[in-house]
């Protein structure tokens, strides 16, 4: 059983929605294969015109990158990636307001040297992470001419979509097989240690999720398609913000929380599955706005844009998470019973990661006599957990492609 936190209070969402439309006309978008070798930089992108212009970094890690050029080099600017590799230099000619541009190593970081035409600047850097079909994150720099960039009327428009060409590498590279990298699954086996969870008439919770998360990881093991990824494989306390950081540094395409319910006088039975409730989304909205965990390197008028992009990433995973759910609950219903209202909302800890569809799937209620045999009994976790690794392969099957950020898919 996971207990529930108080998470109002938060101001509702600034921008609930924004239309992502309008184009700039004479530009391509072309492709361009990755580079071989061990190169964090999968491709380079660039599009706009004099109005306003983008770059786009595609990389296979997260980064913190960080301005490095003096403010009276206005014409000129580096930007550096730490902790990135790059096997070979990379530049190309410029667009719109970039004169040309050039990505190589220098003084032990990856350094991306832009040369503006006369009168531009940087408004506005930015990570995203994979998400909505996409396998990479997206480092982005907006540029503008000087003295634009003002107000939320610019920051809408820099968000409109800016078609983009792939820049070359300044050496030959050689074609490459598509990345077919597997799906991370993160497996939360809820409780562990010194916090056991309920109990029921001869049974810790915390040994009968841990028990589930095996037998999950087992079935998912067998598919071939996933890499699997658990929080806990022993009797151990792992603190609950620690599990969504899990989630989040392992890149994970899926997160599942594992409990076992309690309540009640004991006759209530049946299995439910929690995604994050409008509460919950604004907490994670407001630490990642507080901690700056999204916008690096803004002024704090940009902060309507920082929450422009929480908010629409936020949406989408709400969205996956929810079709999860309704698939798990789907699956398992054939060979166990379900909560009358068996998906519900809630703001728990571990469903806070703003880019990670996650769920929190109650087993059943360990008072329960009959839940409590069935969770103990290894044949049904067996059946009951393959019935969740079929939901997962039918929600990477079938998943919808939902629209990315424009100018960046």
């Amino acid at each position: 059983m996971f207990r529930r936190f108080d998470v109002s209070g938060y101001a509702k969402v600034i921008l609930k929605a924004i239309t992502l439309a309008g184009c700039v006309c004479g530009s391509t978008l072309v492709t361009q294969p990755a580079l071989a070798g061990g190169s964090d930089v999968v491709k380079v992108r660039l599009g706009g015109d004099a109005a306003q212009t983008r770059i786009v970094i595609e990389l296979e890690k997260s980064v913190a990158a960080k301005i490095v050029t003096r403010d009276s080099e206005t014409d000129r600017q580096v930007i550096a990636l730490p902790d990135i590799d790059l096997d070979k230099s990379m530049a190309g000619q410029g667009q719109g307001l970039v004169g040309d541009w050039k990505l190589e190593n220098v003084a032990g970081s990856v350094r991306l040297k832009l040369n503006f035409k006369s009168g531009a600047k940087i408004y506005r850097r930015f990570l995203l992470p994979p998400a909505d079909g996409i396998s990479v994150y997206r480092y982005v720099v907006d540029i503008v001419p000087q003295g634009a960039g003002k107000g939320a009327d610019a920051a809408s428009q820099l968000l409109a979509s800016v078609p983009v060409v792939t820049a070359a590498a300044q050496a030959p590279v050689q074609p490459v097989a598509p990345r077919n990298r597997k799906k991370i699954i993160v497996i939360d086996a809820g409780h562990g240690g010194k916090d056991p969870g309920a109990h029921g008439g001869k049974t810790w919770e915390k040994d009968v999720n841990l028990a589930a998360a095996k037998a999950l990881r087992t079935a998912l093991e067998k598919t071939g398609r996933y890499n699997v990824i658990m929080t806990r494989d022993t009797d151990s306390f792992v603190d609950l913000p620690a599990r969504v950081r899990i989630a989040r540094s392992a890149n994970a395409d899926l997160f599942i929380s594992l409990h076992s319910d309690s309540g009640g006088d004991g006759n209530t039975r049946g299995a439910s599955i929690y995604t994050l409730s409008d509460s919950g989304t604004e907490r994670a909205a407001k630490k990642a706005l507080i901690k700056g965990d999204w916008s690096q390197g803004e002024p704090p008028a940009d902060a309507i844009v920082s929450r422009i992009l929480i908010d629409l990433t936020q949406r989408a995973t709400k969205n996956r998470s929810a079709t999860f759910a309704q698939l798990v609950m789907d699956n398992i219903g054939d060979s166990t019973p379900l909560l009358k209202t068996n998906q519900r909302q809630a703001g728990f800890v571990v469903l806070l990661a703003p880019d990670v569809p996650a769920v929190l799937l109650e087993m059943g209620f360990v008072n329960n006599p009959q839940d409590e045999a069935m969770l103990n009994d290894s044949g049904h976790r067996a059946v009951m957990m393959g019935q969740v690794a079929r939901a997962i392969d039918k929600y990477f099957d079938n998943s919808v492609q939902y629209a990315s950020f424009a100018g960046l898919n």
